[in-house]
């Protein structure tokens, strides 16, 4: 065991070590199925109604584009695929993380154009959100601890500022617009922040100190994968006359 004082084998990161590997449940997998069918019956729904929209047509692809990139990611993990074993041999989703790496940007960029916000601070936000959703995924993968929970510690850094874009400069924006925006970006906006704290508790807990079973941390990922995406883009389509109006007036100030 003398290797194992100095440097770190490099055994230690290869999970084919691992004779039995934590997996998903058939709990978990219930859970993977009924996001997969809610994502895609949604995905279907806001494309139809983006082709038959006006100006509101551009929040309806992009609720399209975030719940079929989420759909894709859970056909895959329904499908065995976008997986491998992390320390402790246990089962871990990296599918999800690409899944993230795309449709959280587009969940900023949809409340960005609602609010109608400045391109620099959507642009910024969106920065600060990859890099976080990064830090997410670099942390699953450590193998040592300290590593680990700086790679969290980053991702907590630089979701502050998303959360402070989301919750003060995006409003002000809104709330320039009218009250009629302001209200339902708040809506939108908040029902976001609030499920968006919930991922990285998750996170805590289930890649961080492996005490959710992976069955409870995949039914939980899938609830706020719902909520954040599916429900989200129904709360953006039930203001489809409040985005019209503010889409119209908008583009007569500037004719």
């Amino acid at each position: 065991h003398c290797h194992r004082q100095g440097k770190m084998s490099a055994e230690d990161g290869i999970p084919t070590a691992c004779t039995t590997i934590e997996e998903v449940g058939s709990t978990g997998v219930g859970a993977l199925t009924v996001a997969f069918l809610i994502l895609v019956v949604s995905t279907v729904v806001f494309l139809s109604k983006a082709n038959s929209s006006g100006v509101q047509r551009k929040y309806y692809y992009l609720s399209t584009y975030i719940c079929g990139f989420a759909a894709m990611a859970y056909f895959a993990m329904l499908s065995g695929q976008g997986w491998t074993a992390i320390a402790g041999c246990r089962q871990f989703f990296y599918a999800r993380y690409v899944d993230w790496a795309i449709t959280t940007p587009l969940i900023l960029l949809e409340l960005g154009l609602i609010a109608g916000a400045e391109p620099a601070s959507i642009a910024a936000a969106i920065g600060a959100d990859v890099v976080m959703v990064f830090s997410g995924y670099m942390g699953a993968v450590s193998v040592v601890t300290t590593v680990k929970w700086f790679w969290f510690l980053i991702g907590i850094g630089v979701f502050v500022p998303v959360l402070y874009t989301l919750a003060v400069t995006f409003r002000e924006s809104a709330v320039a617009k009218g009250s009629e925006v302001a209200d339902v970006y708040g809506k939108v906006a908040w029902l976001t922040i609030v499920l968006w704290i919930v991922y990285p508790l998750v996170w805590l807990f289930s890649e961080g100190f492996a005490s959710f079973s992976v069955s409870f941390e995949v039914c939980a990922y899938a609830l706020v994968d719902i909520l954040s995406k599916a429900v989200l883009g129904f709360m953006v389509m039930s203001a489809h006359d409040t985005l019209g109006v503010a889409g119209n007036s908008a583009s007569r100030e500037y004719v």
